[in-house]
């Protein structure tokens, strides 16, 4: 059988003003017609330029360099102008991002964008446009396609557009596509669905597919074989079973060891795949918590009720005193929740998006008020009125760099709440926040730098000091290792555990990655729309659940199946 794709000796580089960044550097590899190559590696290996060097996608001043070879369909794709390129993009190869956001026009409606993405190829009448955008929606399982097409993406959750990104990216049955990253940031359930429609439609069209992810479970679901890229070149390549089972370098090896699912729970995570973040330092640490007594009712979360409503504007209420308009729509998004956290442990949240988990952990943090119910730490209450009390509870978001303000030193962004609430004064600044800099591995010489400049993983240990110096005794972790890379999220992950150890610290660990839960948690608490449905202890959910709920997540869970 011919390949479809050829690359031989790909090189692309950005010529900055500070050198040249050798992206991807000298790369081959091959792909049959139907076939699925998962294209695997950390943040920084070059697996997504790549991708993108595939479709020319590479704005200055990056570059495919000369001697790289990419053959399509027997036809050489480096050196074709941009209306030879548009040609070829959407119609024979097509791209699937990371955020459907990005993808999509928010001031478009569903229609309108399928119809633009017809029309760049062909010439057909509005009529056809609406037919084959229902046809497009209801390939990728989107149900009541006739009313979803006259829709703005907004009115879709995250799942639903990442469906429509890939009905766009179908439209022209194309030959191959590129997808990059596409469920890294979905329920693990959402996730399942997606990868069960794209293999499906992979097969029926015979389309060739190269699935861009750091997820080795979730590639390991989906492709025949796998391509391993390390600074931008390929450290190993073949079969998925071949490579998974029997891993020749060292980097795979280690890729595959940072997995939760390869260590038992509870145990530190090796975390080699990626350069020494350098370990916590104990005689740093100090809090408030250590030495405490035991207390299994440390926190106290009673018949908790969150309901949010958009204020109705001037028109609205009039139309309302004049019986021609309702009532804002509310939306109940936590029902009579209740549940205690003993000193010391981590619970874990889970459920899929719009459970109500966030929500919930918000209102423990003190950074909402709840409709109804109370909230204590240690018998004291949370909030007084709509205000937070005191310092006791603090909070790490998912997205470290969109917390962090990208105009304020790291230095700045973590001794501004401690002098604020007098736990240190301005003089004394620097060395409280290197202290705490230093207990999460940090380099103290790197605080005057701003956020831009660090990793994800860094960003996430930065976020971590910052709660720190206000000496908490508990910390909501609201998805922290959400789309971090496998031993990044390791060493996050070892650093909590490690925390938790030395500090006496609680933690309401929130996340839809089940596998990072098992590892970590204490007990395990589920939500459904708003509800506490299930909670026991990590071994009884994971091995016993109770309800079809959790069982149907805990199914969706990808693995490294052999």
């Amino acid at each position: 059988m011919t390949d479809l794709l050829e690359v031989r000796d790909l090189r692309t580089w950005f010529h900055t003003d500070r050198g040249i960044v050798k992206s991807v550097e000298g790369i081959s590899f091959s792909l049959r017609r139907g076939e699925i190559m998962g294209l695997v590696g950390e943040s920084g290996s070059g697996k997504s330029i790549t991708g993108f060097s595939l479709i020319g996608l590479i704005d200055r001043p990056g570059r495919i360099e000369a001697g790289s070879s990419i053959r399509f369909g027997g036809r050489e794709l480096v050196g074709l102008d941009e209306r030879e390129l548009r040609g070829i993009r959407g119609k024979d190869i097509s791209m699937v991002f990371q955020d459907p956001m990005m993808t999509l026009n928010p001031v478009l409606k569903i229609i309108d964008q399928i119809g633009m993405a017809i029309r760049a190829h062909e010439q057909v009448s509005d009529a056809e446009i609406r037919r084959r955008a229902v046809e497009a929606l209801d390939r990728v399982r989107i149900v009541e396609p006739e009313r979803k097409v006259d829709q703005y993406p907004h009115e879709f959750s995250g799942g639903m557009r990442q469906r429509v990104a890939i009905a766009i990216a179908l439209l022209h049955r194309p030959r191959l596509v590129i997808a990059d990253e596409p469920t890294t940031a979905l329920d693990v359930s959402v996730q399942a669905e997606i990868l069960k429609v794209v293999k499906s439609l992979v097969a029926e069209m015979g389309t060739s597919l190269i699935w861009i992810s750091h997820d080795l479970a979730t590639v390991s679901s989906i492709a025949d074989k796998i391509t391993v890229m390390r600074r931008g070149e390929i450290v190993e390549a073949g079969p998925v079973r071949k490579v998974l089972d029997a891993p020749r370098h060292p980097y795979t090896q280690a890729l595959l060891d940072a997995l939760p699912s390869r260590s038992q729970p509870g145990e530190l995570l090796a975390s080699g795949a990626t350069e020494a973040a350098g370990r916590l330092d104990p005689s740093k640490l100090s809090g408030t918590a250590v030495g405490a007594p035991a207390d299994p009712q440390f926190i106290q979360i009673r018949h908790i009720d969150k309901l949010f409503q958009r204020p109705a504007g001037l028109l609205r209420r009039l139309g309302m005193q004049l019986g021609l308009a309702s009532e804002p729509a509310r939306v109940h998004a936590v029902k009579s929740a209740s549940l205690s956290i003993a000193r010391g442990e981590i619970l874990g949240l889970v459920g899929e998006s719009g459970s109500g988990k966030s929500t919930l952990g918000r209102i423990l943090c003190g950074i909402i008020a709840p409709s109804a119910g109370t909230v204590s730490v240690g018998g004291e209450p949370v909030m007084q009125g709509e205000r937070k009390r005191g310092t006791k509870v603090q909070m790490i978001f998912q997205d470290p760099f969109a917390s962090l303000d990208p105009r304020r030193t790291i230095f700045q962004s973590v001794a501004e709440g401690p002098i604020v609430h007098g736990l240190c004064t301005k003089a004394e600044a620097r060395a409280y926040v290197e202290r705490w800099l230093r207990a999460v591995a940090f380099d103290p010489a790197l605080a005057n730098r701003y956020p831009h400049q660090f990793s994800g993983g860094q960003r996430q240990r930065i976020a971590i000091a910052r709660a720190l110096a206000m000496q908490p005794e508990v910390i909501v972790c609201d998805e922290p290792v959400a789309s971090l890379d496998v031993s990044i999220q390791a060493q996050v992950i070892n650093l909590l555990m490690e925390l938790r150890r030395h500090l006496n610290l609680t933690l309401l660990f929130i996340s839809h990655d089940l596998s990072v839960v098992h590892h970590l948690c204490d007990r395990v608490v589920v939500m459904r729309h708003g509800e506490i449905v299930e909670t026991g202890s990590a071994s009884e959910i994971f091995h016993a659940p109770k309800q079809p709920y959790t069982r149907m997540l805990l199914d969706a869970i990808p693995r490294l199946a052999s």
